[in-house]
């Protein structure tokens, strides 16, 4: 949710709706790894294996690069060989400017508050500037952060499904107070320290240019449920999930279709079967949207020119 300061305002579950069953993207879907345009490959690979404690698990470069991170390298990091951020070095795109689409930010989910302990503490001994604040969501309690490129990064707990409360299809959430110190000081323990846990990527939110633009391409198109409206963002999920994307025109409303810049490279998808996929592309297909299928997946751009990836598990 918003990297701004928390506050107690609830969401507002009017003109939540959800499409007919049969075109929606299946409960079984989920995010995978996000891909970023860099410049400064090294730093970014430093920041996300040294201060979010993240494994790197492959780098693709050059013959000639093999005992360094070095130009035209790509740098996959995750979580117990489960990836979630992927570095594309690319120095010759410009940054983004103000005001354009394009990542909000990437969420990485943890399975309990240790674990969140664990590389929120990492962040505050390491790089305690690049902290951007803290929420609970009444669903969930979050830590927002900004990478050396600024690249908005939120690490996440959730609540129990069935702590979760529904009204009329919407799913409740807020952004209360949550103090950073007092959490670290209750879910900090000498066991989590020892070996950073499991994670994966919860969701991703995207800066739009508005919401009914992306309303018609996430939800019509795609096939996401929406799960709640809220000051100019909007919330869509599958398999009721509180949400596996969001979209927000908090800093980029009336923005048109991105220019090439370093920033959010792809987002990926994964649904359980290629079934899925096919009945995706359909739907797609229906609402004259463009697909490019490379046999392993399918992709495509959304309204801002943000790429999206679609694959089937496995």
């Amino acid at each position: 949710m918003s990297q701004h300061a928390a506050t107690d305002t609830a969401l507002d579950p009017a003109a939540v709706a959800s499409p007919h069953a049969a075109d929606l993207i299946p409960a079984g879907t989920a995010m995978d790894a996000v891909t970023l345009y860099v410049g400064d490959l090294d730093a970014m690979t430093a920041y996300y294996r040294d201060v979010l404690l993240l494994e790197v698990l492959d780098v693709a470069a050059p013959a000639e690069a093999v005992l360094a991170v070095q130009a035209s390298a790509t740098v996959v990091l995750g979580r117990s060989w489960t990836p979630l951020v992927i570095l594309r070095h690319t120095p010759g795109l410009p940054t983004p400017r103000r005001g354009e689409a394009g990542l909000f930010h990437t969420a990485i989910l943890f399975p309990t508050e240790a674990d969140l302990a664990v590389t929120v503490a990492s962040i505050a001994a390491r790089a305690p500037g690049t902290f951007a604040g803290s929420a609970d969501h009444v669903v969930s309690k979050a830590f927002y952060f900004t990478d050396p490129e600024g690249n908005g990064i939120e690490l996440y707990w959730d609540r129990s499904r069935a702590d979760w409360t529904w009204v009329d299809g919407a799913v409740t959430m807020g952004s209360l107070a949550l103090d950073p110190n007092a959490f670290l000081r209750e879910h900090l323990t000498d066991t989590a320290l020892e070996e950073p846990g499991d994670a994966v990527v919860g969701h991703v939110h995207l800066s739009v240019g508005d919401v009914p633009s992306a309303r018609a391409f996430y939800v019509d198109a795609l096939g996401f449920e929406v799960t709640a409206q809220w000051h100019g963002a909007l919330f869509v999920a599958a398999g009721g999930y509180h949400h596996h994307l969001a979209m927000n025109t908090w800093n980029s409303a009336g923005a048109g279709p991105r220019a090439s810049s370093l920033g959010l490279g792809e987002v990926a998808i994964v649904v359980p079967t290629a079934d899925d996929v096919a009945a995706l592309t359909g739907r797609l297909a229906h609402h004259r949207v463009a697909v490019r299928d490379d046999g392993a997946a399918v992709s495509f751009e959304d309204p801002w020119r943000n790429q999206i990836r679609v694959s089937a598990q496995g």
